[in-house]
């Protein structure tokens, strides 16, 4: 993450579940969050994969525990968006 602290801007690249299927590359400035700010927002983002947590404060406790952050992306640029394969900048 201290990458982007010196420079808020990232790529990502964003598989589908299945091998060998879809995937998109995304691009934008960026914003890491740290502790405690980033602890609401840790919880939605749980709860927008996983549901809602049966504990919340169980949750919540760990990710202060792990010391855990967030990083935003402010998507600005997107493509392609491949039917099938693997990235090739991603493979040896």
């Amino acid at each position: 993450m201290s990458n982007l602290r010196r420079r808020p801007f990232g790529t990502a690249c964003v598989l589908s579940d299945e091998w060998n299927g879809p995937w998109v590359q995304v691009e934008g400035p960026t914003e890491v969050l740290d502790l405690p700010e980033a602890l609401d927002p840790l919880v939605e983002y749980y709860r927008s994969i996983a549901g809602e947590h049966p504990d919340r404060d169980e949750y919540r406790e760990a990710m202060q525990r792990q010391g855990k952050s967030l990083i935003r992306m402010n998507i600005e640029r997107w493509g392609p968006i491949a039917t099938g394969g693997f990235p090739a900048h991603l493979v040896d």
